[in-house]
């Protein structure tokens, strides 16, 4: 039986990633794991309390915010397992849900990543998550499978290869991380996920959901819907993944798009809604990929002022 280790990342939650703790301990039925929780910088140290709560979980501490990539890049770095299974903090287990993902990898050494049906937790029956639609490369867009719709069932028979994992929850083998390389730290927030299954196809795997496999997810909890840290690294990172993923021809054809459509469309959005101060932030963003290689790790952002 393959050894799962299960990587989550704490910022300034303490109670969410207890909850997810307690989720595990309460529900999960694979018995060959071990839990990883890397505190990112937190305000307020949490590790050693938990240290002496949690004594079976391994906890690592990094003094800075590493971003959703750095965070987990570091609990891969100290994880035994076989399979790696990243999953958000604010997420709640199902009993099958390891078992299942382990399941799909265990059949075929061609599947690189794989991810879970995701339902939303304050809406129980609703999906988040039923897999993804392949990316247009001239708009940077996709689609989420199933997102809102009540589930009836009608994606259970439909395993199989997808668009995109989802950064909420994904699983995958210590030897694809050795093939495609760790997440790309430089996007910090968004589109790091999306980005690192390119590298993975690219290394030759294929990108999986299971959707008899199901985790809950509690949407928008460390970021604001509205906060400009979120508009920020939305457009920012949005640019950078066309750059490091698209061709040239698509890329040009993007530009053109984010800039005669998206950036216009934004700003008018900005001021019907006086969201003050956002339009700084998505100029700030475009300016950072004008000026900045696609291997830059320059945030261009004062975390602070989130």
């Amino acid at each position: 039986m393959k050894k799962v280790s299960i990587i989550t990342v704490n910022f300034n939650q303490p109670q969410m990633t207890e909850a997810l703790l307690s989720s595990i301990a309460a529900v999960n039925t694979y018995p060959n794991i071990e839990i990883i929780v890397v505190d990112n910088g937190s305000l307020v140290n949490p590790v050693p309390g938990w240290e002496a709560q949690y004594p079976h979980v391994k906890f690592i501490r990094s003094n800075d915010n590493l971003g959703f990539a750095g965070g987990n890049n570091l609990g891969i770095r100290a994880a035994t397992g076989d399979y790696f299974f990243l999953v958000n903090n604010d997420t709640e287990f199902t009993p099958e849900l390891v078992s299942l993902l382990t399941g799909t990898l265990d059949q075929d050494t061609g599947i690189g990543i794989v991810s879970p049906k995701i339902h939303y937790f304050d809406q129980p029956g609703i999906i988040q998550y039923a897999g993804f639609t392949h990316m247009n490369y001239f708009t940077i867009r996709n689609n989420c499978i199933g997102q809102h719709e009540q589930d009836n069932g009608q994606y259970d028979q439909s395993s199989g290869p997808t668009g995109f994992a989802h950064g909420a929850a994904m699983m995958l083998p210590r030897e694809v991380v050795k093939k495609a390389g760790a997440m790309a730290e430089n996007f910090f927030l968004y589109y790091e996920e999306m980005d690192w299954c390119e590298m993975i196809k690219r290394a030759g795997y294929s990108i999986w959901v299971n959707t008899n496999a199901l985790i809950y997810h509690k949407e928008s909890v460390s970021v604001g819907k509205n906060s400009k840290l979120k508009e920020y690294f939305m457009n920012r990172n949005r640019i950078l993944f066309s750059r490091r993923n698209a061709g040239l021809f698509q890329q040009l054809v993007f530009l053109i798009y984010f800039t005669a459509v998206v950036v216009p469309r934004n700003i008018l959005s900005y001021i019907r809604s006086k969201q003050r101060g956002f339009t700084s932030v998505l100029l700030r963003a475009v300016w950072w990929n004008m000026t900045h290689a696609v291997d830059s790790d320059e945030l261009g952002f004062d975390l602070k002022s989130k």
